[in-house]
């Protein structure tokens, strides 16, 4: 059945994309994705990344100051431009019979903000055209935001030749308070090889609000304070005025067409603990290096993926970060994962060069260990901590690969309830993973949210159970002859408890072939007993 809130949900389509050939997604607070290697997991969720970072523009960090420079995402502005346009008397008047009535609204309310906000028809009639043009003139800007998320040297690279000319994606959400045949906003792309575009189609009438993440707040903060002065009697001023207003307007409605891809994004890659091993060398050759560079001819550097050096440089700027307050506990989240999961205390401290060295006390130790001394557990979950605890507040998204790396079975399930505690706190989750484990543990969650909140009393994960609206899992199922990959939901088996995700086959194969070697064991003793008889 068609809900409002399925429609609602931001979908993902791509095709003939990488490993790729076809997948669609929906984007919830818990987003898993399974299957076999080389199958396209770590391909989609970096091209996620790489639309976040595209979306989001300038963010603003939780204290209201602005994020340190390493991490700020670059893409659309904050405000979209329209010195560009012109408008006419009656639109000014337009304007500013909308923004008056707000205003007035706002201060007797004592709140800068009404959020979420509905833009009048007669304002989105404005608005459209803005976000049209300016989606569409960032289409290489984009693109070449994917090719340096993934490393590579053009986003063309990374069709699916011979089947394609072309890559595409389309994001769709559905129209607020339409029915389903009023059809969907959707930002979509393609690139093939002469080049790539992006073009937006918002249906005609359909309504446009600024919704309620700390983007939105920020935007129409601006948008306020610009409104205040519409009624000059400057008329260059007054038309100033009047296209920044619109300018944050357009930028909020497309935030909320987009949410959640409006708010930051961090990627957590692979192998964290060597690349958080090898920072501090890698740190300290280039610094060699640079003092000696007038001395040596250029040498072409090695290349890192996007995702490898924006985490190496987040990592450097993490002494810039003050902890992250939540309503409650200061670090609740970090902490739960350091005393549930990690068995101590991960910490930074800055040295003399400016960059951070990174620390483990274990749980009953009076002294520190460097974070290179410590188990590859520690080491690999270490920046998750780091990051629930200094950089990801609630509404950004956290994209983690393969969370179970280097962790006992036990761990991983206790990690799965420490990740959906940040999703019930608001932090938003991707991860990709090889676990049957962590499938298992999800899938408890997810039958957990069947029960009423009085009969969980005494199951272990009982508070962060995960309801439909908040957990999705997507299987890469590879195709036939390098066909390329597709994904589709995988619902959940009531009857087995778990996910269809073919661990199960696997370990019923090792089973076959363990009973057909202790058979033919068993009955090499049986002839050699009766031989010797």
């Amino acid at each position: 059945m068609d809900t409002a809130s399925d429609r609602r949900r931001l979908e993902l389509s791509v095709s003939n994309f990488g490993p790729i050939a076809e997948g669609r997604i929906e984007l919830r607070p818990m987003t898993v994705f399974v299957g076999p290697s080389n199958t396209g997991k770590s391909y989609l969720a970096t091209l996620i990344y790489a639309l976040h970072r595209f979306f989001n523009g300038y963010t603003m960090h939780a204290t209201g100051g602005p994020v340190p420079e390493r991490f700020i995402n670059l893409g659309m502005p904050q405000k979209f431009p329209t010195e560009s346009l012109a408008l006419s008397e009656s639109d000014i008047n337009a304007l500013v019979g909308w923004m008056t009535p707000l205003i007035l609204d706002a201060l007797h309310q004592g709140k800068p903000e009404l959020l979420p906000y509905r833009i009048p028809d007669e304002i989105a009639a404005l608005v459209r055209p803005i976000i049209a043009d300016n989606v569409s003139q960032r289409g290489e800007t984009l693109y070449d935001e994917v090719a340096r998320c993934l490393g590579v040297g053009d986003a063309a690279s990374l069709i699916r030749y011979p089947y394609g000319e072309s890559w595409k994606f389309c994001l769709r959400k559905g129209v607020a308070g339409k029915s389903a045949a009023a059809g969907f906003y959707e930002f979509t792309g393609l690139a093939g090889g002469h080049g790539g575009s992006v073009s937006a189609l918002i249906p005609e009438g359909a309504p446009m609000e600024i919704g309620q993440d700390f983007r939105s707040s920020m935007l129409f903060s601006d948008l306020m304070a610009y409104g205040r002065d519409l009624h000059r009697n400057d008329p260059g001023e007054r038309e100033r005025r009047a296209l920044w207003v619109l300018g944050c307007a357009a930028s909020g409605a497309v935030a909320s067409m987009v949410s959640p891809m409006a708010c930051p994004v961090y990627y957590l890659p692979a192998d964290r603990g060597g690349i958080m091993h090898a920072h501090q060398l890698a740190v300290q050759g280039l610094i060699a290096r640079a003092s000696q560079a007038v001395l040596r001819p250029e040498f072409p550097a090695p290349a890192l993926s996007g995702v490898i050096s924006d985490f190496l440089g987040q990592l450097v700027g993490l002494t810039d970060w003050n902890p992250i307050v939540t309503q409650n506990n200061a670090n609740a989240l970090s902490t739960g994962l350091e005393r549930e999961v990690i068995m101590g205390n991960i910490r930074i401290e800055q040295s003399y060069a400016g960059y951070p060295s990174f620390l483990y006390r274990p749980a009953g130790w009076e002294r520190d260990l460097p974070l290179m001394n410590t188990s590859s557990m520690v080491s690999e979950l270490a920046p998750v901590a780091l990051y629930l605890r200094y950089v990801a507040r609630p509404g950004d998204t956290l994209i983690i690969e393969e969370p179970e790396s280097h962790l006992h079975p036990e761990m991983q399930v206790r990690l799965v309830r420490e990740l959906a505690a940040a999703v019930k706190a608001g932090i938003r989750i991707i991860i990709t993973t090889h676990s049957e484990w962590v499938l298992e543990e999800l899938a408890n969650l997810a039958l957990l949210s069947e029960l009423p909140p009085e009969k969980r009393e005494g199951i272990e994960g009982a508070d962060v159970a995960l309801g439909p609206d908040e957990f999705g899992a997507w299987f890469f199922e590879p195709g036939q002859d390098g066909a390329g990959s597709k994904v589709r939901e995988m619902p959940l088996d009531v009857e087995d408890g778990n996910f269809p995700s073919g661990f199960g086959l696997v370990t019923a194969d090792l089973y076959n072939r363990w009973a057909k070697i202790s058979n033919r064991i068993e009955r090499d003793r049986y002839n050699a007993g009766h031989d010797s008889r």
